[in-house]
This record gives C-alpha cells, structure tokens and sequence, in this order.
C-alpha cells in the first residue's frame, strides 16, 4: 500500500503563487505515476498535473504554463508549484498515486485546502 501526505495549501491573493507537496511511504516501489487533481465548490473533481516515474509531465489547459508539477524521487515526493493564480484555481487539492504492483492500485491523499483572495 502507499500512503500520501499533502501540505503547503493556504490562502493567497491573485497573482501570487504556493508550492504543494505530496510525500509518499510506503509500496512506494510500486508507484508509476502521480499527480494532482482538485476539486473546487460546486464542482467536479479536475485532473491538473500528472508526472511518470519517466518524469513525462502533463497538465490540464487551464493550468498550462502556470502550474509545474515535479518529482523527488530520492524524498519519494512529488511538488506542484502554482504561479500566477486566480480566484478559479481556489480548491482542495488532492494527491494521488497509481501502481500496477502487486494489482492495479490508486492512493490519494487527504487534500489541502488552496485558496485565492484578495
């Protein structure tokens, strides 16, 4: 099994920007990919970044060229670092996990809150 451990959500002003981080234990062996997804009120649950044990990233159009997402591997951690943000970013952000090993797996963590006001 692998455990996630989100931090670094908060309350900024437009423009500003905030680094979340995703720490991971456990079957971390067994990960091949991780990434962010986000939920924000009212509406359904957004893929935002995704990054490959190959370090392949890919991000959702809305975050494009914002947003970058990368991975430690030797802290078995993995970072989203959110530039330029607007009042539409605000959400609770969620870090997952997917493996294969033993079985085809999917671990997320318990959400950070990421809010953007003036």
């Amino acid at each position: 099994q692998v455990q996630l451990v989100e931090s670094g959500g908060g309350l900024v002003q437009p423009g500003g920007s905030l680094r979340l981080s995703c720490g991971a234990s456990g079957s971390i062996f067994s990960i091949n990919t991780m990434g962010w997804h986000r939920r924000a009120p009212g509406k359904q649950r957004e893929l935002v970044a995704t990054i490959t044990s190959d370090g392949i990233t890919n991000y959702a159009g809305s975050v494009k060229a914002r947003f970058t997402i990368s991975r430690d591997t030797a802290k078995n951690t993995v970072y989203l670092q959110l530039n330029s943000l607007k009042p539409e970013d605000t959400a609770v952000y969620y870090c997952y996990a997917t493996g294969t090993y033993p079985r085809p797996f999917t671990s997320w963590g318990q959400g950070t809150q990421v809010t953007i006001s003036s």
